[in-house]
């Protein structure tokens, strides 16, 4: 049993520290391309992270400011944000059919996850300035 674990630990070192020598402005191989594209989304997703909650805060705000019977900004942000994440997941699966079944599929899908979640991001921005 500790052989398994240990295969399966040795085969996933190389992959890490391969990782951390990609060289994301200049990917030469489809795998280094599919981690850049990966790594383009997680920033994106941390700064939608980032714009959500600032715009969430402004919906509270404004909600603070109403009676009780009209407030709701806040609740239909998470409704939309919750409805925006599954458009854009089937959006970019959709797009990522472009390369179905080949190598170059995720990185379609990352990007097109990094591209979108970006845009929802200045939209949140935009909406957390105008409170």
């Amino acid at each position: 049993m500790r052989s398994i674990v240990f295969c399966a630990v040795a085969l996933l070192v190389p992959a890490a520290v391969h990782a951390q020598e990609v060289d994301c402005t200049a990917p030469q191989v489809q795998m280094e391309m599919t981690y850049c594209a990966e790594q383009d989304w997680i920033a994106a997703d941390a700064d939608l992270n980032d714009a959500y909650k600032a715009a969430r805060q402004a919906m509270l705000d404004i909600d603070a400011n109403l009676p009780q019977d009209q407030r709701g900004a806040a609740e239909y942000l998470k409704q939309a944000q919750r409805a925006w994440i599954d458009f854009r997941d089937a959006a970019c699966a959709a797009e990522g059919y472009q390369m179905h079944g080949g190598s170059a599929e995720p990185m379609v899908i990352y990007g097109c996850r990094a591209r979108l979640t970006g845009q929802r991001a200045q939209d949140l921005w935009v909406l957390a300035a105008s409170e």
